[in-house]
């Protein structure tokens, strides 16, 4: 596909545009960050929003769309993707569409149980992740940004540079005495005076990466991009507190307008964070309570601040980018297991209410569900396409990702990148669950165990890695 446009400039002159529409939930509206709890809005600590920002130069033109909701699904990208075209002049492929994941806020679209599953009563929609009445409200708001993006386009200089911050995210795989792994949330220390002592280690590395890409016209900072790897659910590991948050995604944008100005528009590219949380697995100690997403935003804030003092900005870039679809497997269930869960469902073929006011489900119910649909979907589709999205933008990559990729894929695709630097978007384009590297599949845990969040054979991380590299490579050479 030709992604050439004519723009009336100068070959490479960079012109950008940026805009926010509010996207927050009213009351009610379910929180789709957990799994068999019906989470309606109760209080709003701080707002949602759907940003967009437009680059144009030497006749391209491209957008990133970074979304304060939980996960998007393909089908609005579609639509999202759709409408940008038909309004704004950009190509479809040059659309990156991002859900920082926040896990106090909805998700954009179906993103539990299959569409083969069966019918679910209305007023429990929620169980299948998302209410489609919030999902029109927030698309049309999302698309109102990208225009307005589009019709404020103006000359723009750009720079980019990373920092380092290693004090806010961890590896939340635990690797217990056994040789199992759990997924770990903060300990307490009057409940374990000794500490956690079943955890031998943690699994993995984190990426402690933080960048920053300024854009900036006469009057000063205009927008960011800021790149950081973490799961967004600080508040959301307040029990019971159904309250619709950013985040720290939100915290650090905040932080950012209030050193440069209201007229800044910072966006949150959240990276490979399928085994990264922002609790330690050992340490009370460390510098923010685990459930203050505003004190992790100022510490990213602090050092993103020391990394824009560094920055060097020009207007006469490359702006590119280049996709590609590869196919994953999806795993077989285990017979024993299907022909169980396929009992659960017969003997309940409603959903069974744990709790009298009809807010929970029980559990073995919803993991049941949850297995039946990974298994339907994989009878029906038995591989999956998976779009890989790279954007270039002068010197700098972003490498768009759906899903959860652990954060050893990030890494590996960083280290091979002929950018640098590069920078990973998770839960782009569409939702397919976790990707585990393949070592960890053998340990067990939430982001391994067969469910509809957990469905794509070993190995697959490692399919989208190589390929992702190759993109880059192509990309740099053309």
């Amino acid at each position: 596909m030709d992604n050439r446009q004519q723009d009336g400039g100068a070959p490479h002159s960079l012109s950008a545009g940026v805009a926010q529409v509010e996207i927050t939930p009213p009351p009610g509206t379910h929180l789709a960050g957990g799994i068999n709890v019906f989470r309606p809005a109760q209080k709003v600590v701080d707002p949602l929003y759907a940003k967009a920002l437009v680059l144009q130069a030497g006749g391209r033109k491209l957008c990133f769309v970074s979304l304060d909701l939980v996960l998007v699904v393909r089908g609005y990208t579609e639509r999202i993707r759709q409408a940008a075209a038909q309004r704004c002049g950009l190509e479809a492929e040059a659309v990156m569409v991002h859900a920082t994941q926040t896990h106090s806020a909805p998700s954009l679209g179906y993103v539990m149980l299959d569409e083969d599953f069966g019918p679910i009563p209305s007023e429990a929609e929620w169980l299948r992740g998302a209410q489609i009445e919030y999902c029109e409200f927030a698309l049309e708001r999302i698309i109102q940004a990208i225009v307005e993006a589009n019709d404020n386009l103006q000359p723009a200089q750009v720079g980019a540079a990373s920092g380092i911050e290693g004090r806010m995210a961890f590896n939340r795989r635990a690797i217990l005495r056994d040789g199992t792994a759990l997924r770990w949330l903060p300990f307490r220390p009057d409940e374990n005076p000794l500490g956690p002592v079943h955890i031998l280690q943690v699994e993995g590395p984190i990426d402690p990466e933080l960048g920053v890409l300024g854009i900036r016209n006469a009057q000063g900072f205009m927008a960011m991009l800021l790149s950081y790897t973490c799961h967004p659910m600080n508040v959301f590991a307040r029990h019971g507190e159904m309250a619709v948050s950013a985040e720290w995604c939100g915290a650090l944008a905040d932080e950012m307008r209030q050193t440069y100005g209201s007229a800044c528009i910072p966006l949150v590219l959240n990276g490979a964070c399928g085994n990264i949380g922002p609790f330690p697995a050992f340490d009370t100690g460390y510098p923010l309570a685990p459930t203050d997403h505003r004190a992790m935003g100022r510490v990213l804030a602090e050092t993103a601040r020391k990394v824009i003092t560094s920055l060097s900005f020009e207007d006469d870039i490359t702006l590119d980018w280049k996709t590609q679809m590869v196919r994953l497997p999806l795993r077989a269930a285990d017979p024993a297991q299907l022909a169980a869960d396929r009992q659960m469902i017969q003997d309940h073929p409603q959903p069974p209410w744990a709790d009298e006011e009809r807010t929970s489900v029980r559990e073995d119910w919803m993991l049941a569900a949850s297995r039946l649909s990974a298994h339907l979907q994989q009878q029906r589709e038995g591989d999956i396409d998976y779009e890989i999205q790279v954007l270039r933008v002068g010197k700098v990559a972003f490498v768009g990702l759906p899903g959860e990729p652990f954060v050893e894929g990030g890494l590996r695709i960083k280290e091979a990148s002929p950018f640098y630097p590069t920078y990973i978007v998770h839960c782009v384009t569409q939702y397919v669950g976790y990707l585990p590297v393949r070592e960890a599949f053998a340990r067990g845990g939430h982001e391994v165990d067969y469910a509809y969040w957990a469905k794509v054979e070993p190995g697959c991380l490692e399919t989208v890695v190589q390929n992702a590299i190759t993109l880059l490579h192509e990309l740099k050479e053309r």
